[in-house]
Parts: C-alpha cells; sequence; structure tokens
C-alpha cells in the first residue's frame, strides 16, 4: 500500500489507536516518525514508544498515555503542513497553540522540535503539527 503522507498516517493512527482505547500501536517506522514520536514523549502525550528493527523498514510501537478517569492524554492532534500545501515560519512568528497550553511540531535545520524549543533557538522551519 502506498501512503502519500506518512506523517498524517501516524497521526491518524494515534488519534484512532486513542479513540479505541488502544493501549499500544503499531505504525510502520522511519526516521521522522521517530523523531515526532521521541518529542510526544518529551511533552507528556504518550507514555512511550520502541523502534523494532526487521528486514523492511521497521515497525514503531507507541504506548498510548490516559489520564487517570482513562480518558486519552491527546484531545486534538492536526496535521498542517501537507505535501500539497507546506507551511514554513520564521523565528519570529512562531504559533502558539492554544495560547501556549498545546504544543506545535516543527522541523527545523536543527531537527524535529517544539516552539517552545524553536523559539529559545530562534529558528524557524516547517510547521508539521499541532497537539493539545
Amino acid at each position: 500500500m502506498n501512503i502519500t503522507d506518512p506523517i498524517a498516517d501516524l497521526l491518524t493512527r494515534v488519534r484512532n489507536g486513542q479513540k479505541a482505547g488502544h493501549e499500544v500501536i503499531s505504525v510502520p517506522a522511519s526516521k521522522i516518525k521517530i523523531a515526532i514520536t521521541h518529542v510526544l514523549r518529551e511533552e507528556g502525550f504518550v507514555r512511550n514508544y520502541k523502534c523494532i528493527r526487521d528486514s523492511k523498514q521497521g515497525i514503531l510501537k507507541i504506548a498510548l498515555a490516559y489520564d487517570e478517569s482513562g480518558k486519552g492524554i491527546i484531545k486534538n492532534i492536526r496535521r498542517v503542513s501537507r505535501p500539497s500545501r507546506r507551511h514554513f515560519v520564521g523565528a519570529d512568528k512562531l504559533p502558539y497553540v492554544k495560547n501556549g497550553f498545546g504544543t506545535a511540531i516543527l522541523s527545523t535545520s536543527k531537527g524535529i522540535m517544539t516552539d517552545r524549543e524553536a523559539r529559545k533557538n530562534h529558528v524557524g522551519g516547517e510547521y508539521i503539527c499541532s497537539v493539545f
């Protein structure tokens, strides 16, 4: 199966897995998916992740996070920059998601990072997705 936008596929699998109440989801691995998942773990949106190498491209297992009432931590996860419409932001125009309560994930020249890290390092880049 050909996937046109693998990042959107990752975000959709996380969203659907959380709505279905799954503890762990599996996604085909890539470097950018691993980096995005690492940022999600650092921000507390997923519990943990593990990359399993195989003879093909590998599998990324993601343990989803839930609060004490059983609801998912992620309220909304949205892809911003798409293959058909790239969205780049400068260092001085970095977005605030939900007035700073959410997180924007950016692909910068210094790697995948959150909007807060990009402001601290004064770098801009491609606005991949927003999470809150």
